[in-house]
């Protein structure tokens, strides 16, 4: 299971630079803590007690002044300098001690990190993902995941974007990439497998 930008910087109302006046009646913030979060907590109980290997990535520069960092992101003005606790992930959400935090500078986890090897190593053939920007991030991770040859389903209910909108039409984009489907049913999956 890999969990996409799940961080202090894009969840915490104000932390944003890029959107530093939504508050936490914002309609993204209001869907992401009543909806998107607490999904994603039932998925990592739930996999972590399956013994399913979990997987965070998060935007983090491997530099401090992010001179790293894709062009995207250099034009976008997206940076989160290396070291920053507003790259970790909210608590609710924190990484358990043996489980993989993959830095990446790009908006592709498997253009700007080394996840793709770390699968094959740890014998992966099925990529369950969930996260947020659904149009962006979680977009690239399903289409790479299944353009490299991995099963992937995406959670839709532990996902979100900017707008409702924004995240229905990119599922609608990326569904022949992978299986779209809902945090019960993957949870009943992952129960299955204990």
């Amino acid at each position: 299971m890999l969990l996409v930008d799940m961080q202090r910087i894009w969840l915490e109302p104000g932390r944003n630079p890029r959107h530093p006046d939504w508050d936490r009646k914002h309609p993204f913030y209001e869907r992401v803590w009543s909806s998107t979060i607490p999904n994603q907590v039932r998925l990592l109980e739930a996999a972590r007690e399956a013994g399913i290997e979990v997987l965070h990535t998060i935007i983090e520069s491997l530099t401090i002044d992010g001179r790293d960092r894709s062009l995207d992101h250099k034009l976008s003005n997206i940076h989160v300098p290396r070291g920053s606790e507003l790259a970790q992930p909210v608590s609710s959400l924190a990484p358990g001690p043996d489980e993989i935090v993959l830095p990446k500078t790009s908006s592709g986890v498997f253009n700007s990190t080394a996840i793709d090897y770390v699968l094959r190593n740890l014998g992966v053939e099925f990529l369950v993902v969930a996260g947020i920007m659904t149009d962006q991030c979680v977009d690239m991770a399903v289409r790479d995941g299944a353009d490299r040859g991995y099963m992937v389903t995406c959670v839709a209910d532990a996902c979100a974007a900017q707008t409702a909108e924004r995240h229905e039409t990119a599922l609608k984009a990326f569904g022949g990439y992978g299986w779209i489907t809902d945090t019960e049913t993957v949870v009943a999956r992952f129960g299955v497998l204990k």
